[in-house]
């Protein structure tokens, strides 16, 4: 049955064991729950292993540090420590975080990473000439992880991380040989699965964006909805962690609800980021995390999920996370739509963005997809703005670009150079830039799938070269009063 949730993700390490000096106290043991706690997050959702170790004392798998000894790094004796010291009080890390969870009213589900295997034999791992999920041990080893789990832990819901998942070969479970047979061994394995934790707790995947990523990985998604294995799927890429408002996960939407099972939208962390070519990286302002929300809800998520925002979480943060509880908290509150850009470890995994894309006379121009969800129309009358920006390089004003929407040109609308700050726009490299603002007064992008279409048709003499759009945005500004003057 479809739930409505916000989840908050902690994955144990970058924000949680990695920071504290041991002894760890219960104060801040408690770090991952009572952050988000009194905001709208109902749901925890906790990395309880890394893939090369457990934040809790398995019996199955093994320790996260215990094979790391002696330390080297201050991260990883913090983590081996801080866990130990609770240990040694005779805490379990893991039960601490789910009871300090309940205590708040927060569900707790455990997120487990599948792509590799603390404790077992390196070989099987397809980088390192093995057959990965190819090998039957592996497969049980992780089911055995999620029987001591299901069976030691008072756990609210299972969470089968498929996406966290790192092999220079970008092939995760299955070689390219095995994939067909693989296929099948993955569906039988998420059937046994589903039959041990079904009816004590909702099974989810976090899968690939796209159907064909995960069919490319042996992931089966269609079929599992099909077949009722699965109450949730969150689809994301987890090395590609900019915001992307357009993130290729529509077709999921359908068959989930025809199986009664929840979607939940992802809401990276980051807009700009040096994954993408950016100086250093940059958290989203509320105006960014509101549009992807809402397209996100306009295409039928139940809820949303993100994690690591600026980190202590402030007064902000816990701002934004309580009005993503309620798709109706912003449907008229201001946006700022930013299209993604391209990264070419996600292009590898069928994950690609047209931006940044070289504009050069005489060649085709670039179409740059977008969706919005406001409805500009329906919301005239409390319309302040709406300005469409793109950040160019290697431009100078005496250039001639067609700019259409909808194939609809705008050269009659009001255009306004911008100077680049240090702070924004693609290469980070001085102010020798600027945006193109467009004040949208009679063109405007329509509810639902638009297109943005550049071209270069004109260079002024002796300057050759490409112009290079870097970035698009669109800013939706509202107001409690109706624009313009009474007539």
């Amino acid at each position: 049955m479809r739930k409505r949730r916000t989840i908050y993700h902690n994955d144990a390490r970058h924000n949680y064991l990695w920071l504290f000096e041991p002894p760890i106290s219960m104060e801040q043991a408690w770090t991952p729950v009572d952050e988000v706690a009194g905001t709208a997050v109902d749901t925890l959702s906790y990395c309880v292993e890394r893939g090369d170790g457990a934040f809790w004392p398995t019996k199955v798998g093994v320790r996260f540090g215990a094979d790391m000894q002696p330390f080297t790094s201050q991260i990883t004796w913090r983590a081996w420590e801080c866990m130990q010291s609770l240990l040694d009080r005779g805490l379990d890390p893991l039960q601490v975080v789910i009871d300090r969870a309940h205590d708040k009213g927060l569900d707790f589900i455990a997120d487990l990473r599948l792509s590799t295997y603390g404790g077992m034999d390196p070989a099987h791992k397809i980088g390192e000439g093995g057959r990965g999920w190819g090998h039957e041990a592996v497969r049980e080893h992780q089911y055995a992880v999620v029987d001591e789990l299901a069976r030691d832990y008072p756990l609210d819901g299972f969470e089968l991380d498929y996406t966290a998942a790192f092999d220079t070969s970008n092939r995760f479970y299955f070689r390219t040989e095995d994939l067909a047979a693989g296929t099948a061994m993955m569906t039988d394995w998420v059937r046994r699965v589903a039959e041990r934790v079904r009816g004590q707790m909702p099974l989810g995947a976090r899968i690939y964006p796209t159907e064909a990523a995960n069919l490319d990985q042996g992931l089966d998604v269609r079929t599992w909805l099909e077949e009722g294995l699965l109450d949730f799927v969150i689809p994301v890429l987890y090395n590609y962690t900019e915001l992307d408002p357009n993130m290729p996960f529509r077709w999921v939407v359908e068959p989930a609800n025809q199986a009664e099972a929840s979607v939940y939208g992802f809401l990276q962390h980051y807009v700009r980021s040096e994954l993408t070519g950016a100086a250093q990286k940059e958290y989203p302002r509320a105006e960014m995390f509101r549009a992807a929300a809402a397209n996100y809800w306009d295409w039928g998520v139940d809820g949303l999920c993100t994690y690591m925002l600026d980190w202590p979480l402030g007064t902000e943060e816990r701002a934004m996370l309580s009005e993503w509880g309620d798709p109706e908290q912003i449907a008229g509150c201001d946006k700022h739509y930013v299209c993604a850009r391209r990264s070419e470890a996600a292009v590898a995994l069928d994950y690609a963005h047209p931006l940044p894309c070289a504009l050069a006379v005489g060649a085709a121009g670039c179409d740059v997809p977008f969706y919005l969800a406001d409805d500009l129309v329906a919301m005239a009358d409390r319309l302040a703005g709406v300005r469409l920006r793109l950040y160019c390089s290697n431009i100078v004003s005496a250039d001639r670009l067609a700019v259409s929407l909808n194939g609809c040109s705008l050269a009659a609308e009001v255009c306004r150079r911008v100077r680049k700050s240090e702070r924004d726009g693609f290469p980070h490299s001085g102010p020798r830039n600027f945006w193109l603002d467009f004040q949208l007064e009679q063109i405007r992008p329509v509810k639902g799938d638009n297109v943005l279409g550049v071209a270069l048709e004109g260079r002024p003499a002796g300057l050759g070269g490409s112009v290079v759009l870097q970035e698009v945005e669109l800013i939706i500004e509202y107001s409690d009063y109706p624009p313009g003057l009474q007539k």
